[in-house]
């Protein structure tokens, strides 16, 4: 970091002080980070973030009253108040719990292992504060397998809405992206540069109004466009 670029600012939600302290000491011995407050339950990890207006929210699930994935919606939701919310980062006991799924509906844009090591949490939150999914190609992967167990929507809803403003180029990559494909395994598939797909990407999101290329993946599931296999968890298009 360079003496005009500002710290990351982090906000710590957990109900357990052991980790809130844990975590605080780690951030707070790197120069680009600053931890402006932190919450022992989701109440007040919505009340400190909406004073303190963190770029990234350490935000455990299982807390008392209000849980992490409640707060994630309230922060990222779409009320006027909060446009632009914070990057939320999932800490976890077991990777990819039932839960998990949930918060990343909710708009989180990965996790975290409460195990992890100092210099995974600390790329982790440069990563997320920088734009980017915490979710490595595998994890994707997984993530997918995972959507191929949830049921079905019940039969009778309203027809879910297609990504109608993306070309014919971006819903492709979408469909890569969803496949859980890295940006040069794409541009391995459709034989382009690296560039040419990181700004398909760029542009699926902004159209799409998403925050990153996890809620890329959902997004591509709950509008219909990829329809997950149970059997072999294996993505299809929906044609």
């Amino acid at each position: 970091m360079n003496d005009t670029t500002p710290p990351i600012r982090v906000v710590i939600a957990d109900d357990h002080l052991v980790v809130r302290t844990g975590f605080g000491a780690l951030l707070d011995s790197q120069p680009d980070f600053t931890v402006v407050g932190t919450a022992s339950d989701g109440t007040e990890a919505v009340r400190v973030c909406r004073e303190t207006r963190p770029d990234v929210v350490l935000m455990d699930i299982r807390m008392p009253g209000l849980d992490g994935i409640e707060a994630t919606r309230r922060l990222l939701g779409t009320a006027p108040e909060q446009p632009d919310g914070p990057r939320v980062l999932i800490l976890t006991t077991f990777d990819l719990d039932e839960y998990v799924h949930d918060a990343l509906r909710a708009g989180a844009s990965g996790f975290l292992l409460k195990e992890v090591t100092a210099e995974r949490l600390f790329d982790a939150v440069r990563v997320v504060a920088a734009g980017d999914a915490l979710l490595a190609p595998g994890i994707t992967r997984r993530l997918i397998s995972e959507f191929a167990r949830l049921p079905a929507p019940a039969a009778g809803g309203a027809p879910p809405a297609r990504p109608g403003p993306l070309t014919a180029r971006e819903t492709e990559v979408l469909l890569l992206v969803a496949e859980g494909l890295s940006n040069p395994e794409i541009a391995a598939r459709l034989v382009v540069g690296e560039e040419t797909v990181k700004t398909h990407v760029s542009r699926i999101l902004a159209k799409l109004g998403l925050r990153d290329r996890t809620q890329a993946v959902i997004a591509a599931y709950e509008s219909g466009l990829v329809v997950p296999r149970a059997r072999d968890g294996k993505a299809g298009s929906q044609g």
